[in-house]
């Protein structure tokens, strides 16, 4: 595969300090001078006095510690049922709330990589990055999702020619699935791997076989698998992970 690079963007080098502030969750505009005015807010070392003041994020502290994550973020996420893929409030208890509020105020903001369904579980993706959202959901990179499903019956023989041909068409569309590799790993238990991401795509290629999926987790994002990470926790990579992908 051809190699391909997120330079992670940190803080323009010189900002005004208000601005600054509320792009990293400190707080709006308003709410960042008062900061300022309350004297947290440092530059060198000295209490900053002008809301305006252009500055690099590296100079810049905060109750005297250094600004949280001036540049990008990218978070692995073990995704537990229950949790849905929104920033609406409406919708439900939404994955974003397992995060620091800080980062939840961030500008831009911090955005799944592709949706897991309310009860699907397992590796989800986070970033403020709307590069890599793009690298890693589009059809054309190519970026491999491996899913692992319990079903409510064994699936028909002939399952893994069907899904490989590259011919299935789910119900309401015209385009056929792209080619996907399923494997048998028990008897109502599949792995498959896709390459796309359609609405609820699993569950449909299963149902197209007369299965119901009973239960489903995706373990694995190109090469990062779902290792070590409890549901509902969450860990910190370095903004090029996927660099290799």
């Amino acid at each position: 595969m051809k190699s391909w690079r997120v330079n992670a963007p940190i803080a323009p080098a010189m900002t005004r300090i208000d601005q600054l502030l509320a792009s990293l969750g400190y707080g709006s505009r308003r709410e960042a001078r008062d900061l300022i005015g309350a004297g947290r807010v440092t530059v060198r070392g000295v209490p900053a006095a002008d809301p305006g003041l252009r500055v690099e994020a590296g100079d810049v502290a905060f109750d005297g510690e250094p600004l949280d994550h001036p540049g990008s973020l990218l978070i692995a996420l073990n995704k537990p049922a229950g949790r849905v893929c929104s920033h609406d409030p409406a919708e439900g208890p939404s994955v974003y709330g397992l995060l620091p509020g800080r980062w939840q105020r961030r500008n831009p903001p911090v955005t799944s990589v592709g949706r897991l369904d309310k009860e699907t579980t397992g590796l989800l993706l986070l970033t403020d990055l709307s590069a890599l959202v793009h690298r890693l959901t589009s059809p054309r990179h190519k970026v491999p999702k491996v899913y692992r499903a319990t079903l409510d019956r064994e699936p028909p023989r002939g399952m893994e020619d069907t899904f490989s041909s590259g011919k299935l068409v789910l119900p309401g569309e015209t385009r056929a699935c792209a080619p996907a590799i399923v494997s048998r790993i028990g008897a109502r238990e599949a792995e498959i791997e896709l390459t796309e991401g359609r609405y609820h795509q699993v569950r449909r290629m299963f149902a197209s076989l007369g299965c119901s999926v009973l239960e489903l987790q995706r373990i694995r994002i190109g090469r990062l698998e779902l290792r070590g990470i409890a549901p509902g926790q969450w860990t910190e990579l370095p903004i090029n992970y996927f660099d290799r992908d």
